[in-house]
């Protein structure tokens, strides 16, 4: 296939194969069709000439972002039909992930629900550039555009980025603590306490894919999101408990209702305040929640 053998192919792959996907899936926002990237990257791999590639790294990225982007313009497509609100695929993650604070960033929910709102080519030259520090004459050759043309596709991202994300994401301490004290309010069905720990202006955003019920337009201001939870809780056809657990690098709830799994609990701390929240309770997209997700930026 190569002038080397097969096996240094495979073990670069091996080598590289956290970051690969941890590429895909920011461009995707969807771990199992990271998963089917890699593979299509794989194929692609085992039939180049080694010996006329001078940095494997930088060229295993290249394929991995081209396909992402092919997958990524058809799944927008796709997710036209979606019912309800999409949210990204929540991944189990460890606890390197939390303590490297620019992968836990890159890959909160937070972000990558913003990320939802850029175009394929956008997101994928932001990803590489701010989760990834590739300089624009590499991102050039990923997203096949002139360096100049990345430029400013990065500029533009970035702008769209910062004018919808949070300024200073809050620590893993501060999410866990506001948490606590979130959980405590629902438990004990205290609305003040509950006010207490929402931002005035929260977003609830809930992801049910018309196969459990989700609320299915964003639900906005602290006083209707908190009727909402505990509403929510007097109306639950079971016994509802969360426990606490680290997803997308940051804490969050595990969900459970008479000890089966209802869904993730995501959350966006601001000055010590939930402003946003993610509830995941689409049985399709919490098959990563069992088993750690290994991330990588290098």
């Amino acid at each position: 296939m190569t002038d080397e053998p097969a096996e240094t192919a495979t073990e670069t792959f091996v080598a590289h194969r956290n970051l690969l996907f941890t590429v895909a899936y920011e461009i995707l926002g969807s771990g199992a069709d990271a998963e089917d990237v890699l593979q299509e990257t794989w194929l692609r791999w085992v039939g180049v000439d080694l010996a006329e590639v001078w940095d494997r790294r930088a060229y295993l990225v290249r394929i991995t972002t081209r396909q992402a982007l092919n997958r990524l313009r058809t799944l927008q497509r796709r997710r036209e039909d979606y019912v309800g609100q999409w949210l990204p695929e929540p991944l189990l993650t460890s606890p390197d992930v939390a303590e490297d604070v620019l992968l836990a960033e890159s890959v909160s929910m937070a972000l990558m629900v913003v990320l939802e709102t850029l175009s394929p080519t956008e997101r994928a030259v932001f990803v590489l550039r701010e989760s990834f520090g590739f300089d624009y004459a590499e991102i050039a050759d990923a997203v096949e555009k002139s360096p100049a043309a990345v430029r400013q596709i990065a500029h533009r991202a970035r702008s769209h980025v910062e004018s919808r994300r949070p300024r200073r994401p809050a620590s893993a301490a501060e999410t866990r603590e506001v948490l606590e004290a979130f959980v405590v309010s629902i438990e004990t069905g205290d609305l003040r306490a509950l006010m207490d720990v929402l931002a005035p202006d929260v977003v609830v955003l809930s992801d049910g894919g018309g196969l459990k019920q989700a609320v299915p337009n964003p639900v906005r201001g602290a006083d209707p999101v908190a009727r909402l939870f505990l509403g929510g809780l007097r109306k639950a056809p079971g016994v509802l408990s969360a426990r606490l657990t680290t997803i997308n690098g940051s804490p969050a709830l595990l969900i459970t209702m008479d000890d089966e799994l209802d869904g993730i609990f995501a959350v966006a701390v601001h000055d010590a305040r939930i402003a946003r929240m993610y509830y995941m309770r689409n049985p399709e997209k919490l098959s990563r929640i069992s088993a750690e997700t290994p991330l990588s930026r290098s």
